[in-house]
């Protein structure tokens, strides 16, 4: 009785505003500018391209969203405690360093700069600029993130829409008059496996990993709502199916983009670059202007989401450190980094990648198939063992050459690119983690037979 009192019927109007959460919180400044650069890499190649970049961009995304509320989970620590304690103390710092002050969150300054400020600004006076720049953007989202309220309500009612307005006239002006064909040669990567270097691609958005420690915030606020339970479940879902469409859509969009762009541009250095260009040869410098605001009001939010993120996980595992100290660190860091350009960031943040990604796909598998099982930390800690080793060499692989041409290093590389399926491809961790998962799946079924587990009975493993 009372859970049909509390839960209210859903409406189309709820739907959306749930699909406008999640896409909100899907959607940054990552998934506008890769997707651009990965069109103008494949070229001729770019649907199969956009395919991957779609996987890994969306529908992974979305399975970490299903993970938390699968898990009924309280935060990314309650997440990964099957695991073990201080694994999941780990993976939470891991985790919240690189959505944060070492990777997305200056991302999200220098991205605005390279769209907002950049094309306006004398090339002699650029470093300067750009120092003045994130100053100012990362003294506002100290600000903001420390009063919440107003500016983030504004902001995000209206950012949604007059940003998927303005990419709509962008997206119809483009496709009736095309830059050129889809002729381009597609650089060596995208020549014989376009679709996983699209996959690879996907997972510079971060959120796969992200959304893992975010999306607790959305859960909390659909549950506002008054859903709970199987319900919450229910809207999630198709709420997040609404999300990664239209998303979808905006990639292939994006790519094709890029790739028609090559007939009129050069390969662009990042795809910050090359979205403005394009715009600015469709609507000359007011158009780059207006999306260039745009742009930085969207990853403005993104960015005191993901400051006020970091200083609240890291004031719960550490509480004697305030939340206001730990919000000067993340915004202070975040500044320093930023100011190493959009193109340094995004090298540095290829190894770190390499190896995130891998085990929180794992963590999401193993969240929505065994979460509820009795035997459910013996399937963690074996699958999560199996992943971290090809995990850490496919981020050795992706290091610096000053790294990988170390003598060891190269001789173990060697071997896992010759022993282990798709490690040449960088998915090394992929038949590894399956057979771990597999393995102690099989166990559990054979030990547990016919026994049934909820969340706190796997937490005695």
């Amino acid at each position: 009785m009372e859970k049909t009192n509390a839960t209210p019927k859903q409406s189309w109007g709820q739907l959306l505003v749930v699909s406008s959460l999640i896409f909100g919180m899907f959607f940054g400044s990552g998934n506008l500018i890769f997707p651009v650069h990965l069109g103008q890499m494949a070229g001729s190649n770019w649907f199969m391209a956009a395919l991957g970049f779609a996987i890994s961009g969306s529908l992974f995304p979305l399975l970490a969203i299903m993970a938390v509320v699968v898990t009924k989970s309280d935060g990314l620590l309650d997440l990964a405690r099957p695991v073990g304690k201080h694994y999941a103390a780990i993976f939470l710092i891991l985790v919240h360093l690189t959505i944060g002050p070492f990777f997305a969150t200056p991302r999200t300054a220098a991205t605005a700069y390279e769209m907002a400020a950049e094309p306006f600004i004398p090339k002699d006076f650029s470093t300067i600029g750009m120092w003045l720049f994130t100053g100012v953007f990362f003294a506002l989202t100290y600000v903001a993130a420390m009063h919440q309220g107003a500016l983030l309500k504004i902001v995000g009612k209206y950012l949604n829409a007059g940003f998927l307005a303005l990419l709509a006239i962008v997206f119809l002006v483009a496709f009736l008059k095309p830059m050129g064909g889809l002729t381009q040669v597609p650089t060596a990567t995208y020549q014989a496996n376009a679709t996983i270097g699209g996959l690879l691609e996907g997972y510079n958005t971060l959120d796969a990993v992200a959304l893992l420690a975010l999306s607790v915030t959305l859960i909390h606020a659909i549950r506002g709502l008054g859903y709970h339970g199987r319900e919450l479940t229910k809207l999630t879902a198709k709420a997040g199916l609404i999300s990664i469409s239209l998303e979808v859509l905006i990639y292939f969009g994006l790519v094709l983009l890029g790739a028609l762009s090559m007939s009129q541009l050069k390969l662009s250095a990042n795809g910050g670059v090359a979205l403005s260009q394009i715009v600015g040869h469709y609507f000359s410098s007011v158009g780059t202007l207006l999306l260039g605001a745009l742009v930085t009001l969207g990853v403005l939010t993104t960015a005191i989401g993901l400051v006020s993120s970091f200083a609240q996980d890291f004031h719960k595992l550490f509480p004697k450190v305030s939340y206001r100290a730990w919000l000067r660190v993340t915004t202070i860091l975040s500044f320093l980094v930023a100011n190493a350009g959009l193109d340094t960031i995004i090298s540095w943040s290829l190894p770190v990648l390499m190896l995130m990604y891998p085990l929180a796909l794992a963590l999401i598998l193993l969240s929505l198939t065994v979460s509820k099982r009795p035997y459910a930390g013996v399937v963690y800690k074996v699958t999560i063992a199996f992943t971290v080793l090809p995990a850490v060499l496919d981020m050795l692989n992706s290091a610096p050459a000053m790294i990988t041409s170390l003598a060891p290093i190269q001789a173990a590389l060697g071997l896992y690119h010759q022993f282990i399926p798709f490690a040449s491809m960088g998915l090394g961790w992929l038949v590894p983690t399956l057979i771990g998962f597999g393995l102690s799946l099989i166990w559990g079924h054979l030990r547990f037979a016919g026994q049934r587990g909820t969340l706190p009975e796997r937490e005695r493993f």
